[in-house]
């Protein structure tokens, strides 16, 4: 291919216990049209990142390039040039996914430059960029997915959730940073809660896939959201307030975005969602798609 439309799914990571480790892909897209040109780079972005303080850079340094070059480097192919278009759908910096996002469309677009099927190098490649698979392997492969790293070697499990889970995200205005909010989380953790998560997360499993009737329990955390509340207190009162009023939410990914498992799409309506815009997204099972354009 030398002209290509790569799609990529938005998705929630830790899904409450499963830090690091558990991710759903949602059905909310980024595109990235990616044209092979004599020489030199150009890269478009439109919608979120597109000028003012989102503004994003359309150079070397666009985490899409950056990805698309890594994947083409570890396959052994060098496109004379490059022209990209990006139209970005999943916000920036809510707890979507949208850079582990970026980097699957631009390690999947390398692959169809070098004509190569994804594979499980592509999960490392991806997972590289961010040090954890969660959200690059939900991205990747859809669905429900289980995320680890052995030996420095980053492995991913694609899972089908039970089809009556509806997920709803609760997204407001405020941005939130990874790398800020992963700062608020200690060292050590006590064992009694180390122990809990790990039942929890293993409940989750069992919860996202047969019996969606468990995932109030199986969402519960005490591993890092109640570290990070301070960093978004609207946040931490809404996963609250569901959670008080039967709905399994979580924090999505670092957040700020409020993630609720639910079987009717609905969000209960006493609960306040002031501050928040509430969409409906599927499961996204399908992963990342690259068609020739």
């Amino acid at each position: 291919m030398t002209a290509l439309k790569v799609t990529v799914p938005a998705s929630s990571a830790n899904l409450g216990p499963g830090f690091d480790a558990l991710g759903l892909a949602l059905a909310l897209h980024d595109v990235v049209e990616v044209q092979v040109t004599d020489a030199g780079l150009k890269v478009e972005v439109f919608d979120a990142g597109a000028g003012g303080v989102e503004d994003v850079p359309t150079d070397e340094t666009h985490l899409v390039v950056r990805a698309l070059r890594r994947a083409c480097e570890h396959l052994g192919v060098t496109p004379p040039g490059l022209h990209l278009r990006c139209f970005n759908k999943i916000p920036h910096a809510r707890g979507l996914g949208s850079s582990a996002a970026a980097v699957v469309s631009g390690i999947a677009a390398g692959y169809a430059l070098a004509e190569r099927p994804l594979d499980g190098d592509a999960v490392q490649l991806a997972a590289e960029f961010e040090g954890h698979a969660d959200n690059a392997a939900a991205s990747l492969l859809g669905g429900f997915v289980l995320a680890w790293c052995e030996k420095g070697r980053f492995h991913a499990e694609r899972l089908t959730p039970h089809p009556s889970i509806r997920p709803v995200v609760a997204v407001p205005s405020v941005k939130s940073s990874t790398e800020a909010t992963r700062g608020l989380l200690p060292e050590k953790v006590p064992h009694s809660d180390a122990a809990f998560s790990a039942g929890r997360a293993a409940l989750a499993v069992h919860a996202l896939t047969s019996d969606p009737s468990l995932l109030l329990p199986a969402t519960e955390d005490r591993l890092h959201q109640d570290y990070r509340a301070p960093a978004y207190p609207a946040t931490g009162r809404l996963v609250h307030d569901l959670r008080a009023a039967g709905v399994a939410a979580t924090v999505s990914g670092a957040g700020p975005t409020v993630l609720a498992l639910t079987v009717d799409g609905i969000i209960p309506a006493p609960v306040d969602v002031a501050g928040f815009e509430v969409i409906e997204l599927p499961v996204d099972q399908t992963g990342v798609q690259v068609t020739s354009r």
